[in-house]
């Protein structure tokens, strides 16, 4: 695929709604008349706007070009139900396409074959697979949600070269640097929602926004807090932000002045003694949650990561020896190293002086 092509155009416009569309998914389209020049391009906007296609056709018409015997490229099966908005395979036929070139088909069940269907019912030519690998990775939470009904779990941890998050008396900050910070708000801003626990929120009274990057909306925040702890007065309540408080036993005073505070209590079943993890993942997916940003202590990492629910590591190494202190996660002790957990760097790279190492579950994003 040519670094100039109208799909590639079309995915840069998709990276470029990165922090915009969820829960839909980040979508580009491109507009190309006979002579093969570009006349319409645009991005799927926030969740009730314009989908890409319909931006692209805007554009085309902003500018007085006629769509009629063009060449639409989207990198997803434009859609072919009433959901938020209508039906983009319905606009492209209205806008007499003659050809559109996909990247991928939608895996949600609403769409999922259908539009490419209502396309070629139309009598519109219809090619499938340019860029498919790059679409999907974009949206990899979207295809989680739909596929697995559960978000990506990506987890984000900040500690010194011996693994060490915090002293062994707790102060933490800051192990990383600002940059390493800043850089870690960017996963923040992409994901539907951070994840805590209710650890972190006493014990830091953290915000946990993205106020480091530029971006147009805040994720959602979810506490997992079993005995409904949070105080009504802590920072995560932030205006037009979504906040859930995952709980396990009912306390319904407790409950009412939290969701006066603002927050969303939801009780979920109990294992263990604690929030079903599973279960909380599985009802956040039924909120349209994609990807869900994990910044926790040691003892929900370490849970996370024994429940086999985390599918991707994001880890901050400072160039520093600390010596005794805060492990990244509390694990159970092996007998065996082939009982490890095996992991897949995806990439290593420098964040100002500290080391950005991503790495995934191997096989975890084959679904």
């Amino acid at each position: 695929m040519s670094e100039n092509s109208p799909i590639a155009l079309a995915l840069s416009l998709a990276r470029s709604a990165l922090y915009i569309t969820p829960p839909n998914p980040r979508v580009g389209c491109v507009l190309t008349n006979a002579d093969g020049l570009i006349i319409g391009q645009g991005h799927t906007q926030r969740a009730g706007g314009p989908h890409a296609e319909v931006m692209a056709l805007r554009y085309a018409a902003a500018k007085g070009h006629s769509t009629q015997g063009a060449t639409a490229y989207v990198t997803l099966e434009p859609c072919s139900h009433h959901g938020r908005t209508g039906p983009c395979c319905d606009a492209l036929v209205a806008a007499g396409i003659r050809k559109v070139v996909a990247s991928i088909a939608d895996p949600n069940p609403l769409v999922a074959g259908n539009g490419f269907a209502r396309l070629r019912a139309a009598g519109i030519e219809v090619e499938v697979g340019p860029g498919a690998a790059e679409a999907r990775e974009l949206n990899l939470g979207f295809f989680s949600r739909m596929v697995r009904k559960t978000p990506w779990v990506r987890m984000k941890m900040a500690a010194s070269l011996d693994g060490r998050t915090a002293l062994a008396n707790g102060d933490s900050q800051w192990i990383t640097s600002p940059a390493a910070r800043a850089d870690g708000h960017t996963s923040r801003a992409r994901a539907c929602a951070v994840l805590t626990g209710i650890g972190t929120v006493l014990k830091d009274r953290p915000t946990l926004d993205a106020r480091l990057v530029d971006t147009p909306r805040q994720p959602h925040l979810v506490v997992i807090d079993s005995r409904l702890e949070t105080p009504t007065d802590a920072p995560i309540f932030i205006a037009g932000r979504a906040v859930y408080i995952c709980a396990s036993s009912q306390n319904d005073a407790k409950k009412q002045a939290l969701e006066a505070a603002g927050a969303t209590v939801l009780y979920l079943p109990e294992k263990a003694g604690r929030v079903d993890l599973a279960a909380m993942l599985q009802e956040l997916a039924r909120r349209e949650i994609n990807e869900v940003h994990v910044e926790a202590g040691h003892t929900l990492n370490g849970a996370l990561i024994q429940a086999g629910l985390v599918d991707e590591f994001l880890v901050y190494l400072a160039p520093k020896l600390v010596g005794p202190g805060l492990d990244m996660a509390r694990l159970l002790p092996l007998a065996n190293l082939s009982d490890a957990v095996p992991l897949q760097f995806t990439s290593v790279s420098l964040v100002g002086p500290d080391i950005r190492i991503t790495a995934r579950i191997p096989g975890r994003d084959q679904f």
